[in-house]
């Protein structure tokens, strides 16, 4: 089975993009990011035509998050509040997490917070949204022990996951509070699929659009998949497939490929 995560910065723009790359990369699960779209709006047809059943959470113009399975999924439920009603239901104005089951295999698809500057209100928001995170992991975790929580974590969990021109305590997406908050949610029982492969640093799936990143290779690693140790066990590999990157009017995303043994 083939799980694919990708923050497309919005998919009707990048639309031509996604749809050529699942007819040469079909698949079983592609996990997206950013849709910036509301439900109603969101160009189902293409990826239909495709054999992909879809399950999405979006809003107009920001976040939005979908699941695109060849086989439909189960228990698919939107939002914090399907799994932790207790809550505040502001947790779920900005649409930033869904989840589905296939094959017995929990898919928990994430849009973390950016944060925007150390110290900001946003930043404030983000740490306590990812408190929240982790309450909402650990019920579903007891639900389905076979469990990939995958996405954009807007976190490089270590300073190899970022190209060295950077101060990472003194950065959004790398200070020491994001990466505890992070810290603490892996230690409910995740472990890195792509670090199980791949140890060496170079690596970045996200580059900024500025100051020529991506042909400089200055990127970040913050687009991942967590694993369970039942499907740790199981990963075959893990990959960034740098190709979208290359092409005009990209995401400054690319996809990370997850396989795991059947």
């Amino acid at each position: 089975m083939k799980i694919a995560t990708w923050n497309v910065n919005s998919i009707r723009t990048r639309l031509e993009h996604v749809t050529n790359w699942l007819s040469e990369n079909p698949v079983d699960v592609l996990c997206l990011q950013e849709t910036k779209v509301v439900d109603s709006d969101f160009p189902r047809p293409s990826f239909e035509q495709l054999g992909y059943n879809l399950y999405i959470y979006g809003q107009k113009s920001y976040n939005g998050v979908a699941l695109l399975s060849r086989q439909p999924l189960e228990n698919v439920s939107t939002g914090f509040t399907s799994i932790l009603p207790d809550i505040q239901p502001e947790w779920d104005d900005q649409k930033r997490v869904i989840t589905g089951v296939i094959n017995g295999i929990r898919i928990v698809n994430l849009y973390v917070p950016n944060g925007s500057e150390i110290g900001s209100e946003k930043y404030q928001y983000k740490l306590r949204w990812l408190t929240v995170l982790r309450e909402y992991l650990k019920n579903l975790k007891e639900l389905t022990p076979a469990t990939c929580i995958c996405g954009d974590f807007n976190i490089a969990l270590e300073d190899k996951d970022i190209h060295d021109k950077v101060k990472p305590e003194k950065h959004i997406m790398s200070s020491t509070a994001e990466r505890q908050a992070l810290q603490d949610i892996l230690e409910l029982g995740f472990a890195d699929a792509f670090r199980k492969f791949t140890q060496d640093s170079g690596h970045y799936s996200w580059w900024d659009y500025r100051a020529a990143s991506f042909p400089r290779n200055k990127g970040w690693r913050i687009d991942h998949h967590y694993l369970t140790p039942v499907l740790y066990e199981s990963a075959k590999s893990c990959i960034i497939d740098i190709a979208p990157r290359k092409l005009t009017q990209p995401s400054d995303h690319t996809p990370v490929i997850l396989e795991l043994l059947n």
